[in-house]
């Protein structure tokens, strides 16, 4: 177990990581500071530049078993964090807001518990992804080359998630976290005075038509099989004159579904709406995808895995609260491994998750890092002193 010099030093660390934050694809100061923090733990290897800024460190017991992957992110979030504490945010309009910086402390804290107790077979990787918050980094992660060497047969994540008891964990057989994308939509047409609209080609009417129909693709309800969510977050049109009328509009949309299936339909319905519309006022067209996350699904025998590490030591569980309509890329890892995700509560009350105020808790971590540790023993044992 953990010691307490060890969570002084982790709550420490964590604090630090807390104070500079970097946002998706700029991770490179952060991804630094992991690395070193895992060369005093002596794993077999480190593995940097994965899919990016992503780095994994590999403890191989050099017995043939299984490659379990445990994964933290290493991005935080555009936003400008609202605290007085002494480790918030030290870079303007930037902030752990989503509890990163605790994901990654938990692995780091599990890696002090493998250095100083080796499993007795397979192998441990712990995965610092980039990019989660634009859902980039786990599909350029399984992409990546290097990845093949290190490639998992299974894979585990915790995220805090508010809402829940503090310590409960919230985790289910099948999906847990729904698939998104955004798709940009951008009519042009020709610019004219105000004072002669018509010889121009406004996008207005087609601006006013797309976002009711977009909006109608998916009006949200239950979250079962045929969930369907569609979120306009965006609209623009022209300048902001009085004597122009405007050529260009933007549309900016976040489309949900259940499932990866579905959520390919929607994006298909979404493009040929609009370009409908836009082909009947005589408008240009141009689409773009953004934030692309897959379904994220829990394997059945991973899910029992957890589900027993638990029992054995204590940690409530249940499926409360789930599936969730937000995202997370974490399901990509299931692609090629048995996978599961397990949402751990830091409070009922707590504030949430991408909100200016959110902290995530130092009391956390042991429990995260004890979750993890006897997931590991479970699946790879641990060796004879």
């Amino acid at each position: 177990m953990l010691t307490n010099h060890d969570l002084i030093e982790l709550t420490a660390f964590r604090r630090d990581l807390h104070r500079h934050p970097k946002i998706s694809g700029e991770e490179a100061q952060t991804a630094e500071t992991i690395r070193a923090a895992l060369v005093a733990l002596e794993p077999t290897q480190i593995v940097t530049r994965l899919g990016g800024h992503g780095v994994a460190a590999v403890f191989d017991s050099g017995v043939v078993g299984p490659t379990v992957l445990f994964r933290a992110e290493l991005d935080a979030l555009p936003i400008h964090e609202i605290s007085d504490a002494d480790w918030r945010s030290t870079v303007d309009g930037k902030g752990h807001l989503c509890g990163h910086d605790g994901h990654m402390t938990m692995l780091l804290g599990l890696g002090r518990l493998i250095a100083r107790h080796p499993v007795a077979k397979g192998r441990i990787v712990l995965m610092f992804q980039p990019a989660e918050e634009d859902g980039s980094g786990a599909r350029a992660v399984v992409a990546d080359p290097a990845f093949a060497q290190i490639a998992p047969d299974w894979a585990f994540a915790i995220h805090n998630e508010p809402g829940r008891p503090f310590g409960h964990v919230s985790t289910r057989v099948g999906l847990i976290n729904c698939a998104s994308q955004g798709v940009s939509i951008t009519l042009t047409g020709k610019t004219a005075h105000a004072a002669e609209p018509e010889a121009g080609i406004s996008p207005a009417l087609a601006m006013a038509e797309v976002i009711p129909a977009l909006m109608a693709l998916g009006t949200g309800g239950p979250l079962n099989d045929d969930f369907r969510l569609v979120t306009v977050t965006h609209a623009q049109m022209g300048e902001a004159t009085f004597g122009i009328a405007p050529a260009d509009a933007v549309i900016y949309a976040t489309l949900r579904a259940a499932y990866d299936d579905p959520m390919a339909g929607m994006v298909r319905d979404a493009t040929t709406l609009a370009r409908d519309i836009a082909d009947k006022h005589g408008l240009a067209v141009k689409f773009a995808d953004h934030d692309i996350f897959a379904a994220s699904i829990n394997d059945a025998e991973a899910t029992a895995v957890a589900r027993a590490a638990m029992d054995a030591i204590g940690v409530t569980h249940s499926e409360d609260d789930l599936p969730m309509r937000a995202s997370e890329d974490f399901g990509v890892f299931g692609w090629g491994a048995k996978a599961a995700m397990l949402c751990l509560g830091p409070g009922v009350h707590y504030a949430a998750l991408h909100n200016p105020d959110y902290d995530f808790p130092d009391d956390l971590i042991p429990v995260g890092v004890a979750i993890f540790n006897q997931i590991a023993r479970d699946l790879c044992g641990s060796a004879s002193a």
